[in-house]
């Protein structure tokens, strides 16, 4: 009688022995720490197809940012065998990527877009009677339609998410932006606001991100202790700055002429500068603790593009931990401080002058 094949446990399953030597890996997401269970000989594949599984971002949606290397990765991996256990102790594993909802919403936002584009045509087509308005564009028209942000989303769990939603249309119907989508037909799926909490660290404050070249643009719209709204013309900048990245990725040269390109164009052509809206009103806080200057910094264009101002930083060293909210506005209210009792200084200073005896 033939003896029984010796049978071996499934790979996807680990026996009570290998989950007590199992490899604990923690992998960055959205700024919170996941902890993943694997075999001691897994290797990256392994990683991606867990992430895949588990997180439900597909391979083609992820890159995971290993510092301080070997770096930026994604699959297929160059070497698909590259053990885990053999990362250095320290690493810090961040997973970029977009789950199959998040992408399946913004492709349902651009496909509603050309339906509606459609059937105007199609109504045009069918011999309608439209009246023309002799004033009015329409190559404009159709081209401010197509050249534009598909979808606007603030964050709902933060408060007032009604208030960014009108900044980020704002954004969209800028007449200096509108004019540069245009003109380098630019067409981006989601335009999103960042939460401060997320992307701030003790060196700097991360003010934009663009993930995979214009798919979803990120803007930091709140102050850090969540108060009030930073300068439009900061943010409008900003949003120049991951325009540029629809284009190029890295922070070269080149990149930076097209950024200044888009900034001076989005200065000329927009005519409403000249006068004071109802929105700037509202938006503009000109008690922001955190104003733009000259000492500014790109973190790195791993994510298509991020804007970041405040200390540099620096591809080969590890990214700095991100603050809790309650860290950033305790050290909002710090700076907001520092500021108040300087300008009771000076105050004091102009009102007793030192004198001559």
């Amino acid at each position: 009688m033939a003896s029984e094949p010796e049978r071996h446990p499934s790979p996807e399953v680990l026996s009570e022995d290998e989950q007590q030597d199992g490899l604990s890996l923690t992998v960055q997401y959205h700024g919170q720490p996941i902890t993943l269970t694997l075999p001691t000989d897994a290797t990256i594949s392994d990683l991606s197809t867990l992430v895949a599984e588990d997180l439900q971002i597909p391979a083609t949606n992820q890159k995971f940012l290993i510092s301080p290397k070997p770096g930026l990765l994604r699959p297929p991996f160059k070497d698909p065998t590259l053990r885990l256990d053999a990362l250095p102790q320290k690493a810090k594993i961040t997973l970029l990527g977009s789950t199959t909802q998040e992408v399946a919403d913004v492709d349902s936002a651009i496909t509603a877009l050309k339906q509606k584009q459609q059937a105007r045509r199609a109504a045009l087509n069918a011999g309608r009677k439209i009246q023309a308005n002799r004033h009015r564009d329409w190559k404009t028209v159709t081209e401010e339609a197509t050249y534009t942000f598909a979808a606007l989303r603030p964050l709902p769990h933060l408060h007032q998410p009604e208030k960014s939603l009108r900044f980020l249309e704002r954004l969209r119907d800028d007449p200096g932006i509108k004019a540069a989508m245009r003109k380098h037909k630019f067409a981006v799926g989601l335009l999103t606001e960042m939460d401060p909490a997320e992307h701030t660290t003790h060196e700097s404050r991360t003010l934009g991100l663009n993930r995979n070249r214009g798919e979803v643009i990120e803007l930091r719209l709140r102050t850090d202790a969540y108060d009030g709204y930073r300068d439009y013309k900061v943010i409008r900048k900003t949003l120049c700055h991951e325009l540029a990245h629809n284009v190029i990725g890295p922070h070269n040269a080149e990149f930076h002429a097209l950024w200044n390109q888009i900034e001076k164009e989005v200065e000329k052509n927009d005519w409403s500068r000249g006068g004071k809206s109802l929105g700037q009103e509202e938006f503009y806080n000109p008690g922001d603790d955190y104003v733009e200057d000259d000492d500014h910094c790109d973190a790195g264009g791993w994510e298509g593009g991020s804007y970041v101002l405040g200390g540099s930083t620096s591809s080969s060293q590890p990214a700095a931990e991100p603050l809790s909210r309650r860290e950033a506005m305790a050290r909002a209210a710090e700076e907001r401080a520092k500021k108040q009792k300087s300008a009771q200084k000076a105050a004091e200073h102009d009102n007793n002058p030192p004198t001559n005896e």
